[in-house]
């Protein structure tokens, strides 16, 4: 076998030089290096702003997102929306371990995982999709992925139903930096905290600010917000719409006492919701961009603009134990277990 770099290098062909994420063609050929593991791919989790770009670019025609996610891949040799320049994540079994691997990996042929590195830089090729399902971000494919060396993934729990663990790991970087960022007796505002990663995100967030802290919660609906209330992930919700900030600002100053917050996390799946993160938050907070939706450019110069000094955090989707912290949420609560159960293990 030959040898690669454990980034991934070795499979970027253009252009020469870069990591394979940023790259805009790598090499999908499924014959690996010795230090690669071959997965046999059982389904796509699409990333929450990816797919809905997809998805209203092509009318919402399953038949057409089918068509364009397999144009991506043939393009790109990786599931990397041209547009917002993100991924997702897979769930499937390990085929083949590379020579090097052997002993190094707790791995070993025939185990189910989940990766929990992008699909925005992870070698695939689909001979077939099976099955879309929009109201999950979900692509069902035959196919095959590569593991680099470097590559992190979890071994699916034996406690859940893979669609629910898959649910969950496809945003675990989101409530992990969330339980290290959030402090007893801070506010914290969450942006779209009715989604995966935003009612995760509240949980924890929940946890961490203990009696003298307060969570607030911004939603696009009254529905959105009567699931909230009965799962009690919040102390205050709001109804507002994350693309206009002012609105965003007035709403949270009156949820918050007339002050604004420590913290806000952004988990919306849309543009253009940057200043709504910013604005309400007060000088010397912390602003944490999860959504791939996000243009730090707007971002940076916005915040510039209304001259907030603000520390921006950009939505690393990994963090140590974050795997973990994010599947014992569902293990601890039964309730928010059971509405990721309706709403995405299906």
């Amino acid at each position: 076998m030959k040898r690669g770099c454990k980034y991934g290098t070795h499979r970027v062909l253009e252009p020469q030089g870069v990591l394979p994420q940023p790259a805009v063609k790598i090499s999908n050929d499924m014959e690996i290096y010795d230090n690669e593991i071959l997965i046999d791919v059982i389904a796509l989790n699409i990333d929450s702003a990816s797919f809905t770009q997809i998805e209203e670019e092509q009318g919402k025609d399953v038949e057409k997102i089918k068509k364009r996610i397999l144009e991506i891949v043939n393009e790109r040799g990786k599931m990397q929306n041209p547009v917002t320049g993100s991924g997702g994540m897979l769930i499937g079994i390990v085929e083949k371990i590379g020579s090097a691997l052997i002993g190094k990996t707790d791995l070993k042929i025939g185990d189910k995982i989940a990766t929990l590195v992008s699909l925005s830089l992870t070698p695939l090729r689909i001979d077939e999709i099976i099955d879309v399902k929009p109201e999950i971000d979900r692509v069902e494919i035959k196919g095959k992925a590569i593991l680099f060396e470097s590559g992190i993934y979890a071994k699916l729990p034996e406690d859940m139903d893979e669609t629910l663990a898959l649910a969950a790991l496809d945003v675990a970087g989101a409530p992990a930096q969330t339980a290290k960022l959030v402090k007893p007796g801070q506010s914290v505002l969450i942006l779209g905290a009715a989604g995966k990663s935003g009612m995760l995100c509240c949980y924890e967030a929940m946890k961490r600010v203990g009696p003298t802290g307060r969570v607030i919660g911004l939603v696009r609906s009254e529905k959105d917000k009567e699931r909230l209330e009965s799962l009690g992930l919040c102390h205050r919700i709001i109804v507002a719409d994350a693309q206009k900030p002012v609105e965003v600002l007035n709403k949270t100053l009156e949820a918050n006492d007339g002050k604004e917050v420590d913290i806000s996390i952004n988990c919306v799946n849309v543009s253009n919701t940057e200043m709504s993160s910013i604005l309400p938050v007060k000088d010397e907070g912390i602003v944490y961009f999860f959504s791939m939706a996000t243009s730090f450019t707007k971002a940076a110069l916005g915040a510039e603009g209304v001259g907030k000094d603000v520390t921006m955090i950009i939505g690393n989707g990994y963090t140590k134990g974050h795997a973990e912290i994010t599947l014992q949420e569902l293990r601890e609560n039964e309730k928010l277990r059971r509405v990721f159960e309706e709403m995405y293990a299906k």
